[in-house]
């Protein structure tokens, strides 16, 4: 039987790997504005067509929450899946305009990695992320850092539940 889990632990990471997260995600109308109501943000340019036509891009513009949002939760299957802290990002930049239909890519360098001081358990790793659209124009970047667990760390293993009917098996007779 095998552990249930994905992410990469401590030792996994080196300064200079670039992960280019394997996942892309198109921004639907609906994604940016219930993202935007939801944050109770009252800009009229991401959910008032109308209002935006007269804007100087002349459409709806994505909210920019969700584009840091979207970015940050397409890297964590490489850089933070297991994190058990983010500790800071620094530098977020957007540099692009994100319009509904756009998709949106991510990719992480990794800038930095030390032991944690205080957690023998864990590491600290920083990361460059960016955010790229279909056309590869850079939409958003920053600076994150994030504490990951090592390989042995007891804290993300044997979550998984044991089932009260028992293991799977094969039927019987089968190879």
């Amino acid at each position: 039987m095998h552990e249930a889990g994905i992410g990469r632990y401590y030792e996994d990471f080196a300064v200079g790997d670039v992960f280019r997260h394997p996942f892309g995600r198109t921004i639907s109308e609906a994604d940016n504005t219930w993202f935007t109501l939801l944050t109770l943000n009252t800009n009229q340019n991401h959910f008032n067509a109308d209002f935006a036509a007269r804007a100087p891009y002349g459409k709806v513009i994505v909210n920019s929450g969700l584009t840091v949002a979207l970015v940050l939760g397409l890297s964590v299957i490489d850089i933070s899946q297991t994190a058990l802290l983010n500790l800071g990002w620094t530098d977020i930049r957007l540099t692009h305009p994100v319009f509904v239909g756009d998709t949106v890519y991510a990719e992480s360098l990794v800038t930095e990695a030390r032991e944690s001081g205080s957690r023998p358990y864990a590491g600290i790793v920083t990361c460059r992320t960016r955010g790229l659209n279909q056309d590869g124009d850079e939409i958003i970047s920053w600076i994150r850092t994030v504490m990951v667990y090592k390989r042995d760390a007891p804290h993300d293993k044997g979550y998984f539940p044991e089932a009260r009917t028992g293991p799977m098996r094969l039927p019987e007779g089968t190879a």
